[in-house]
């Protein structure tokens, strides 16, 4: 097992570098990046430059001639002066070569060193600290609620195959399954949050504005009447996988020979089922858990915290790809990818925990 493990870390080097290089270089030939995104604010507020080094203001007060030169290759720079450019190509970097700014970004990155927000004047890393407990809350509570409703729906399906409580739960899944995330989330806002029919639950945030001056009750109370909605919006999609995936588990094992034994013993129905074939069916469930979690996290948080306005990474990561701020994008793209590679490796770890017959060395031999 410790050879595999070591073949799996190892392979975490080249797979996370060419999910880096395939972006960096598409960031390459997108246009609009942050040089335009200053020069594009620029026309409408004259003190954009504030939030850049002094050199950049300094630059932003020189007066010049009009364009020729550095101003040329961006979008909207005709009539700024040379210097301006030029000083804001020193200020992000990139007045050097695209590789070599690439191997300097990678050899940051692999001291843990992201570097600060273009525009926001903090750490990569402060922000991805600050805004991932409300993506790990939204991704946790899901996860756990899917797995409470969908193992034991799983199971009863199993038990009743091919009756018509199967069948109309299979098409009501299904139906549940094709519904985009963001359209169920704006129904949601509409039917619950006072869109047009109850306003039950709050349309955006957390936490209410009086968040302090509750007791502890009461914040607990208000986290989850803020939570509910996206958390019903987040999980709609992963109850199909786990559902069908617990009642296939439970049908192949059912149909195995000790069940068969078992219940010639006399064993009643109850008793061969969590007794006997829970542990077995739920071995890929179970084992599954980390890699749910990380699809749960990632596949629905840019949509859920947009439409809910919660502060979390998806929301961080799209107000970054608009902004064109490459530090935070490059930055969360590495922690991400990192983590769902290492989550990877935990899962397989899982599957040997819950069930150690399983070896993965003689699989691959």
């Amino acid at each position: 097992m410790g050879a595999y493990i070591l073949r799996r870390l190892l392979l975490v080097i080249p797979t996370l570098l060419g999910i880096m290089i395939v972006n960096f270089t598409l960031t390459q030939f997108v246009p609009g990046g942050p040089i335009e995104q200053i020069i594009a604010n620029m026309e409408g507020q004259g003190d954009v430059f504030e939030s850049i080094s002094g050199g950049g203001s300094e630059a932003a007060q020189s007066s010049g001639g009009g364009g020729g030169g550095a101003s040329d290759r961006y979008l909207g720079a005709r009539g700024l002066p040379p210097e301006f450019i030029e000083e804001l190509e020193r200020e992000f970097g990139f007045d050097k070569p695209p590789l070599q700014r690439f191997l300097d970004m990678m050899w940051s990155y692999l001291q843990f060193d992201f570097g600060e927000s273009y525009f926001r004047s903090i750490s990569v890393v402060d922000l991805i600290l600050e805004k991932m407990p409300v993506s790990i809350s939204l991704g946790l509570w899901s996860t756990l609620i899917a797995y409470l409703i969908s193992i034991p729906l799983g199971i009863r399906k199993a038990v009743k195959d091919g009756t018509s409580f199967d069948t109309w739960t299979s098409s009501a899944i299904i139906v549940g399954y094709a519904i985009p995330g963001f359209l169920f989330a704006i129904l949601l806002l509409v039917l619950f949050a006072g869109g047009s029919y109850w306003k039950i639950f709050p349309l955006r945030g957390l936490t209410s504005d009086n968040w302090e001056q509750l007791s502890l009750i009461g914040k607990i109370a208000d986290y989850f009447w803020h939570i509910t909605l996206p958390v019903v919006a987040s999980l709609i999609s992963s109850f199909a996988t786990l559902t069908l995936l617990t009642k296939n588990s439970f049908l192949d094992e059912i149909k195995k020979q000790y069940v068969i034994t078992a219940r010639a013993k006399g064993l009643d129905e109850r008793r061969v089922l969590y007794g006997h074939v829970f542990r077995n069916a739920m071995l890929i469930v179970i084992a599954g858990f980390p890699g749910v979690f990380i699809a749960v996290f990632f596949s629905g948080s840019i949509i859920i915290e947009t439409i809910f306005s919660l502060d979390g990474l998806g929301r961080l990561g799209f107000e970054a790809a608009v902004a064109r701020d490459y530090p935070v994008i490059f930055g969360t793209l590495f922690v991400f990818g990192l983590m769902s590679l290492v989550v990877g490796i935990v899962s397989d770890l899982m599957y040997v925990f819950v069930d150690p017959r399983i070896d993965f060395e003689k699989r691959e031999g």
